[in-house]
């Protein structure tokens, strides 16, 4: 009993002195965190203690978290909200430290209460966190502990994670994980080629096995080339080959980009209905479905497609009331479709139309490549990605209260599972990530530039601060003061790195600066 008092009051001492130092340099003050956490803390009897308890959640985040501050009161709660459940999920275990999916334990599972379907979102979500051993820990985790116990899971899902590790290294540089991680990497990716690429060389998966069951076209026994695992392979193969050359293997290099360049190949000559301008899913027995799904728009989260307008047009679905534009946030299928929420609701997991945030992230994060990577934007601007973005914030309610479930009914937002146990706190999308490096538009390079590309919509806030973004080992602070008078920094756009400001603009506005 002593040791464990002991070390909470270790763990909080440290938090609070890391805080304290932090703050000084700071442009938030960590205070503003208080009442969010207070307020989060008092709705939640806490069922479940991990790593991090409610009481130690306050110290926790000062240390560990960027500061946020904007006009818009929905996104910013949220983005606090979401740090805060993370933090619930992060349990250290005898292997390491992990973060968990489901906040209680669930059948399918591995040892701890792992769950490998939203390990890419968890990475992107963690690799912000400025003590970076708890994300270093759970990759470790998936590539060499998961693999020796009795019921290994890591392949029970679908996975960009060599896309992740790739853009982990982007934010804090560490070349020597990489380095301890590549072959092992490597050897992962043989293994899924093993399993589930098809003679002529697409991946197919089932329906269940990307998280996703239940949809429209998917199946638990036909052998479908979807776009969700191919984008993912393509995406890992491209992180792959930019790994080898970060760690000089230039047969390694050169093997992951003639694969990324086959499979980019082949996704787009045989998953593009051009009939109707839209990346489907392919049956086993042959033809596309007849769906759009929202997972067509995936490849753009690893910049897939081409840049031209033929492939830009699917993005006019997004708006299309028709499509996948629903009052409460994306929808998995397009709603014109006749097995449009036929599926049932609630009874298991249906991913036939209703909105889940898991998906939301990675369309929000295609969104984001698209406008920020690409010349060809269709109808898709920034005003667009800041309502969606906000509508997702928006979402993040029961009942009056805050709260995060895994799905939603897309016309009244009733989470359709109800406040099931196993669904609050659910750890299975991200929303921090999408905020740093997308609408604020942080892009971590490998290069000792900082480039930040923001999807505000001009004329759309007054102020905004991101602030203590650890960053290529520096502390990063943007912000953006239409007066001066809000940060006390002067007028317009600034960047600030260990505090010197690198950068001063009239308007927020795509830059780049070195460190």
């Amino acid at each position: 009993m002593m040791t464990t008092i002991r070390k909470y009051l270790i763990i909080t001492l440290f938090f609070v002195v890391h805080a304290a130092y932090a703050q000084q340099k700071s442009l938030i003050n960590t205070a503003q965190l208080k009442p969010y956490i207070d307020s989060f803390n008092a709705e939640d009897p806490e069922a479940v203690k991990n790593f991090i308890s409610n009481d130690q959640s306050l110290a926790w985040l000062s240390a560990n978290i960027p500061l946020f501050d904007c006009p818009d009161s929905a996104i910013q709660k949220v983005y606090y909200y979401r740090w805060w459940t993370f933090r619930k999920h992060l349990k250290q275990t005898p292997e390491g430290f992990i973060f968990t999916e489901f906040i209680t334990p669930v059948n399918h599972a591995g040892k701890y209460n792992a769950v490998s379907s939203a390990l890419g979102h968890q990475v992107f979500e963690g690799r912000w966190l400025r003590d970076p051993k708890y994300i270093s820990d759970y990759i470790s985790f998936w590539l060499y502990v998961d693999p020796k116990h009795t019921k290994p899971v890591f392949h029970g899902f679908s996975s960009w994670v060599d896309y992740a590790v790739y853009h982990l290294y982007l934010v804090n540089l560490d070349k020597s994980f990489v380095q301890k991680n590549l072959a092992a990497l490597d050897a992962d990716y043989a293994r899924w080629e093993t399993e589930k690429r098809e003679p002529g060389g697409l991946f197919w998966q089932f329906d269940v096995k990307d998280a996703m069951e239940e949809s429209i076209s998917g199946s638990r026994k036909d052998k479908n080339v979807r776009p969700t695992i191919n984008s993912y392979m393509y995406g890992n193969a491209m992180a792959l080959s930019a790994m080898a050359k970060l760690t000089g293997d230039d047969n390694l290099q050169k093997k992951y980009a003639e694969k990324a360049a086959d499979l980019k190949s082949k996704t787009d000559a045989q998953l593009w209905d051009n009939n109707a301008s839209f990346y489907k899913v392919k049956f086993e027995k042959g033809g596309f479905s007849d769906a759009r799904e929202e997972i067509g728009f995936i490849p753009w989260y690893f910049n897939l497609p081409e840049d031209k307008a033929a492939y830009a047009k699917q993005w006019s679905q997004l708006l299309d009331p028709a499509g996948f534009n629903a009052p409460w946030g994306i929808t998995t299928a397009e709603r014109r479709h006749p097995l449009f929420r036929t599926h049932g609701s609630g009874h298991g997991c249906e991913w036939d139309g209703a909105v889940w945030p898991f998906a939301t992230t990675q369309t929000l994060k295609g969104l984001a490549n698209l406008l920020t990577d690409y010349k060809v934007h269709g109808k898709m601007n920034a005003a667009v990605y800041y309502n969606e973005l906000h509508k997702y914030a928006m979402s993040h309610q029961m009942g009056g209260k805050i709260y995060i479930g895994e799905y939603q009914d897309e016309k009244n937002g009733e989470w359709l599972k109800g406040d099931n146990p196993r669904s609050r706190f659910y750890n299975h999308s991200g929303f921090a990530d999408l905020v740093i490096n997308d609408l604020v538009g942080l892009k971590a390079r490998p290069d000792d530039i900082l480039e930040i590309n923001p999807l505000i919509p001009q004329g759309e806030w007054d102020w905004f601060c991101l602030d203590k973004v650890r960053y290529h080992g520096k502390d990063i602070s943007i912000l953006w003061d239409k007066t001066g008078r809000k940060y006390g920094k002067g007028k317009g756009f600034r960047l600030f790195a260990d505090g010197r400001e690198i950068y001063s603009g009239k308007k927020v506005s795509h830059v780049q600066v070195k460190l």
